[in-house]
């Protein structure tokens, strides 16, 4: 039995994933650090859970022993001031994990990412898969090094590494579309005039990609994780207030939005809370993002669950 272990399992997208393979034929080592995971998935007989802290590289050997494939996702999302701790929560702690996998003979590596690390990409010209991109976010830039990382682990050892640059993924669960759904429900949400270019992929679509990841041999390099629909920002939250039977968001000068990322993440700092907006994230998403799916079509996933959102809609 093949044995994967999940960093940041007790988070969005790693949970997900472990609650989607908990009935595989896989064992899972679940790494957590401070929430747990289910106490449902922590009683499967295939399912392990370490706490552990990337800061901490020697925590890591535990989780680590005898895996076959790491899965990471761990990170700080929702914190005030992430230019100061993202190269050290994603960066660093990234290298504590592939320095740690190295010696315990980890076999695959994969990196969640997103299409952004290339900077601007459109329908028109979409994220290729390369790694000197120009990110303008801290979120971004952080990532763009991990990738570089990691593929640089990959030619100097014999661990496949594998990075998938998922789009949105969009679904009820999904802490952004949730946060969004907040705001719509009391009539604050906002959004810029600027059209942004968004790919999106349904949460079962980035889940079978994910696992087929994992289980197939011979897959390395860049993968882009997205449907095929072709839209907006703007028309996505459009559609969804609407399908929410919430106003669609206010279109709203810049500087407004700016202003309330930065009154986030004073509270988030004045009081220890998560801050659900920050400038860093307006940044990152004001950038217009869409990735070549050529290699997950032919590679990961040949059949979509859903083409476009208006197929996934209800999901939300």
């Amino acid at each position: 039995m093949n044995k994967i272990l999940i960093t940041g399992a007790a988070g969005n997208l790693g949970g997900l994933l472990a609650n989607y393979l908990k009935d595989s034929n896989l064992h899972l080592n679940l790494m957590i650090h401070k929430r747990d995971v289910s106490s449902s998935l922590e009683r499967l007989s295939n399912v392990s859970v370490y706490k552990a802290d990337l800061a901490n590289k020697e925590s890591l050997t535990p989780a680590l022993r005898d895996v076959d494939t790491v899965v990471h996702f761990a990170g700080i999302l929702f914190k005030h001031n992430p230019e100061k701790f993202l190269p050290i929560t994603n960066t660093q702690y990234f290298t504590n994990l592939v320095e740690k996998a190295i010696e315990n003979k980890v076999k695959k590596i994969i990196l969640i990412s997103f299409p952004h690390v290339e900077g601007e990409t459109t329908p028109e010209n979409p994220s290729k898969g390369i790694l000197n991109g120009k990110p303008i976010s801290m979120h971004a830039t952080t990532r763009l090094e991990e990738e570089i990382l990691l593929f640089k682990t990959g030619d100097e050892t014999n661990i496949e590494t594998v990075s998938l640059r998922l789009g949105m993924v969009y679904g009820k669960g999904i802490l952004m579309i949730d946060t969004a759904r907040w705001f719509a429900k009391y009539n604050i949400l906002g959004i810029w005039k600027k059209p942004t270019w968004i790919h999106l992929i349904s949460i079962p679509d980035y889940l079978e990609a994910t696992k087929q990841a994992i289980i197939k041999e011979n897959i390395e390099g860049i993968y882009h994780i997205g449907d095929e629909g072709k839209q907006t920002l703007q028309e996505f939250l459009d559609s969804a207030t609407k399908h929410w039977g919430y106003r669609k968001p206010v279109r709203m000068n810049l500087k407004i939005i700016m202003f309330v990322a930065k009154l986030f993440e004073i509270f988030s700092f004045l009081f220890g809370t998560k801050s659900p907006l920050t400038k860093d994230f307006v940044k990152i998403g004001m950038v217009s993002y869409y990735g070549d799916t050529t290699r997950m079509r032919s590679e990961l996933l040949t059949d979509l669950k859903y083409k476009t959102f208006k197929d996934g809609i209800e999901t939300l």
